[in-house]
């Protein structure tokens, strides 16, 4: 199976609303898959679809070779993690509790709650009951449960949206990891950091609709402007044009050694999605 999701002419409409319009697009067994976009964009409405929660308006949706009607199966479900804004936790218990019972639903040595939790940063908090934990530390739990089971396929809808940076290094390097073992992961988000950082190819989604989808080093080198910009130690900065008569002016002014630094233009993500749709992400 060389694709675990494949999706083709995804509809969802909401009486006079249009939240996701003529979809297609196929996410590949091993990679990670960014679904970009602000608020509203559609977003979440595509993970409920792809988890079976939503039944599509129209179109053919495929996830692990399944079709739509199988999606909600418990078959299915253990082959998958989700992450979402609904936790899922048993509030009166404690986090190693929590863990304990998902271990036994899927099977899991006890012995992986505590790699699980040095994964997320939660190695010390164990023994506390999930409804005094922070919005934060609710976040790394919920990772850490779907992490348990090292599923065939992970959904995770803005995973680091409550995270300080710090602890979101850690919830990324668990997702590399997790990643590297042969979990495929589908990733929702407005950080283009996050997406810089983890995804092998993007997809833009801009009021329902996919705008652009490439790798994010193809879409930097095609919105570039093919310049170099170079830091002098008199203060200055210089914009050389990233061809072979730049190269000569680099040249001179390196051989004067007045260079401090040397930087390309290429643009972030969130650049080239502001240059396509006209909205930031937010």
């Amino acid at each position: 199976m060389d694709n675990v999701i494949e999706v083709n002419g995804l509809a969802k409409v909401y009486g006079n609303q249009t939240a996701l319009a003529d979809l297609d697009f196929s996410v590949k067994k091993g990679e990670t898959f960014g679904f970009l976009g602000p608020s509203g964009s559609g977003k979440t409405t595509t993970i409920k679809i792809l988890t079976g929660q939503l039944t599509p308006t129209s179109g053919e949706v495929k996830v692990l070779g399944l079709p739509f009607s199988s999606l909600r199966t418990s078959e299915y479900r253990k082959r998958i993690g989700v992450i979402t804004d609904n936790s899922g936790l048993y509030q009166r218990l404690s986090v190693y509790e929590n863990l304990k019972l998902y271990c036994q639903l899927y099977d899991v040595p006890l012995t992986r709650i505590e790699e699980v939790l040095k994964t997320v940063n939660l190695a010390n908090e164990a023994k506390k009951i999930v409804s005094k934990l922070s919005k934060g530390m609710l976040q790394r739990v919920t990772l850490a449960r779907a992490f348990l089971h090292e599923p065939d396929l992970l959904f995770l809808d803005e995973p680091t949206s409550a995270l300080d940076p710090v602890n979101s290094m850690h919830i990324h390097r668990g997702l590399k990891k997790l990643n590297e073992k042969g979990t495929t992961i589908f990733l929702t988000t407005h950080d283009m950091s996050e997406a810089e950082s983890l995804c092998d190819r993007v997809a833009f989604l801009h009021k329902g609709n996919i705008q652009i989808m490439d790798e994010p080093k193809q879409l930097r080198r095609k919105y570039s402007d093919h310049t170099l910009r170079v830091e002098l130690k008199n203060g200055k900065e210089v914009v050389l044009a990233n061809n072979s008569e730049g190269a000569q002016e680099l040249y001179k002014y390196m051989s004067a050694d007045q260079v401090i630094s040397v930087h390309s233009n290429e643009p972030t993500l969130g650049d080239i999605f502001v240059e396509i749709t006209g909205r930031e992400l937010i």
